[in-house]
């Protein structure tokens, strides 16, 4: 997440030279770094915001609560789809009135998915809401240019804390609240924060004296494969990163139907199964710690050691399916096992080339690509072979993304 690592062992194809320190200290912490990180806990939480919520929308609408879940999916759909068109343009838009139409654009969405009569239309909304909702993803370049180099991982860090802390509010908030007030009251809420917390941060982004060029998404979006193919650094944190939120993403969006099924082990009410998305605050505690150990020792490191931990979650939580001091500990060491990596993995993939914001985004669309994959294929896991179904798919990710790093890499170290 960086765009530069002098500390870190890798050699790179490409080396992306930073803006003038006088330029960087503007963002380099303080307020404004504060207001970035929670415009993207509260953008971040809109993509997961119906998942906590999928029972209240199956009933209302009359369906199934397998019927409702690929509304999660088309979350993620709309995710990667405003990544490829929205988020390569922080290289040459306007950040400023980028971020600002973003935030206005979710805002109506989420006020259309409050509103919709049915599934297809609520579908509809949420694909709209999460292509614009990558307000993250804009800002994490910025921050990982202008943040002092000697603690530019610690920074970016902290902004991937507040992703993670808005994806916990989402699944504990949102459950909560939707068993108050109702689902669509979910959708209103997120709307006028996200509305407001955006504009703020647009007000409050500095100005960008750096030559802009025409923006052109479709141009930025066919270039990628060419990135991809000219960095190896870049493979391979695209590559370990979907590995591990791969498996992620196969436990944490399946973890509901073990929580709540009448007939299993635990049996709790959907505002019970919510609370336990509380394990996800590791990632606040983590994110800023591994960004220290990245400045330190690298970030090949972190990455390993976040792998060590996700391989020893998934034994906890297939024991999880019966053992509820298992599910937690697993919970805890996946969070802090996603959010090192994330950051590690990120930092190589900014310092890999000279387009940090083209970079980032075949990052995040190869890590989603990886969490949606998984995910999906987790609920059929579930449906044939239950629990343990789900964590082998959560296996099978980890494994082919700590073998398959270095194989793309090409490099002495992945």
């Amino acid at each position: 997440m960086t765009a530069t690592q002098s500390q870190s062992p890798i050699t790179h194809t490409h080396t992306h030279t930073p803006p003038p320190i006088r330029e960087r200290r503007e963002t380099g912490g303080g307020p404004l770094l504060a207001v970035i990180a929670l415009c993207t806990a509260v953008t971040a939480a809109n993509i997961y915001l119906a998942a906590p919520l999928l029972g209240l929308i199956a009933k209302d609408f009359g369906a199934s609560p397998s019927g409702a879940g690929w509304i999660a999916s088309i979350a993620q759909l709309g995710y990667a789809i405003g990544l490829l068109f929205f988020a390569p343009l922080g290289d040459t838009a306007d950040r400023r009135r980028l971020v600002g139409t973003l935030a206005a654009v979710t805002g109506v969405a989420l006020i259309a998915a409050g509103l919709a009569p049915g599934l297809p239309a609520l579908a509809a909304a949420v694909l709209v809401a999460c292509a614009a909702t990558v307000v993250p993803q804009l800002l994490v370049p910025l921050v990982a240019e202008r943040a002092p180099a000697e603690r530019r991982a610690r920074h970016v860090a902290a902004v991937g804390a507040g992703l993670f802390t808005g994806i916990v509010a989402a699944r504990v908030l949102g459950g909560l609240a939707g068993q108050a007030f109702g689902w669509r009251a979910v959708f209103f809420g997120a709307a006028a924060l996200t509305v407001a917390v955006g504009l703020l941060t647009a007000v409050l982004l500095p100005a960008e004296a750096r030559p802009r060029k025409a923006a052109n998404p479709f141009k930025t979006i066919a270039g990628l494969p060419g990135l991809l193919a000219s960095s190896a650094g870049l493979r391979a944190a695209c590559l370990r990163q979907a590995g591990l939120f791969g498996a992620w993403s196969a436990l944490w969006t399946t973890l509901t139907l073990l929580l709540t099924d009448a007939d299993g082990p635990y049996g709790l009410s959907l505002g019970e199964a919510g609370l336990f998305g509380l394990f996800g605050l590791v990632s606040t505690v983590i994110g800023p710690f591994s960004g220290a150990l990245i400045d330190r020792f690298g970030a090949p490191r972190v990455v390993t050691a976040a792998y060590v931990l996700t391989a020893v979650s998934v034994p906890l939580f297939l024991l999880g399916g019966h053992a509820l001091w298992a599910l937690c500990a697993g919970a805890a060491l996946i969070h802090a096992g996603l959010v090192a990596g994330m950051v590690a993995n990120q930092t190589r993939a900014l310092a890999a080339t000279d387009r940090p914001a083209a970079a980032n985004t075949t990052y995040v669309v190869a890590a989603f690509i990886g969490g949606a994959s998984a995910s999906a294929l987790a609920g059929p896991a579930h449906d044939h072979w239950g629990w343990t179904g789900v964590c082998a798919i959560a296996t099978a990710w980890v494994v082919a993304g700590w073998l398959g790093g270095p194989l793309v890499a090409r490099e002495g170290r992945a």
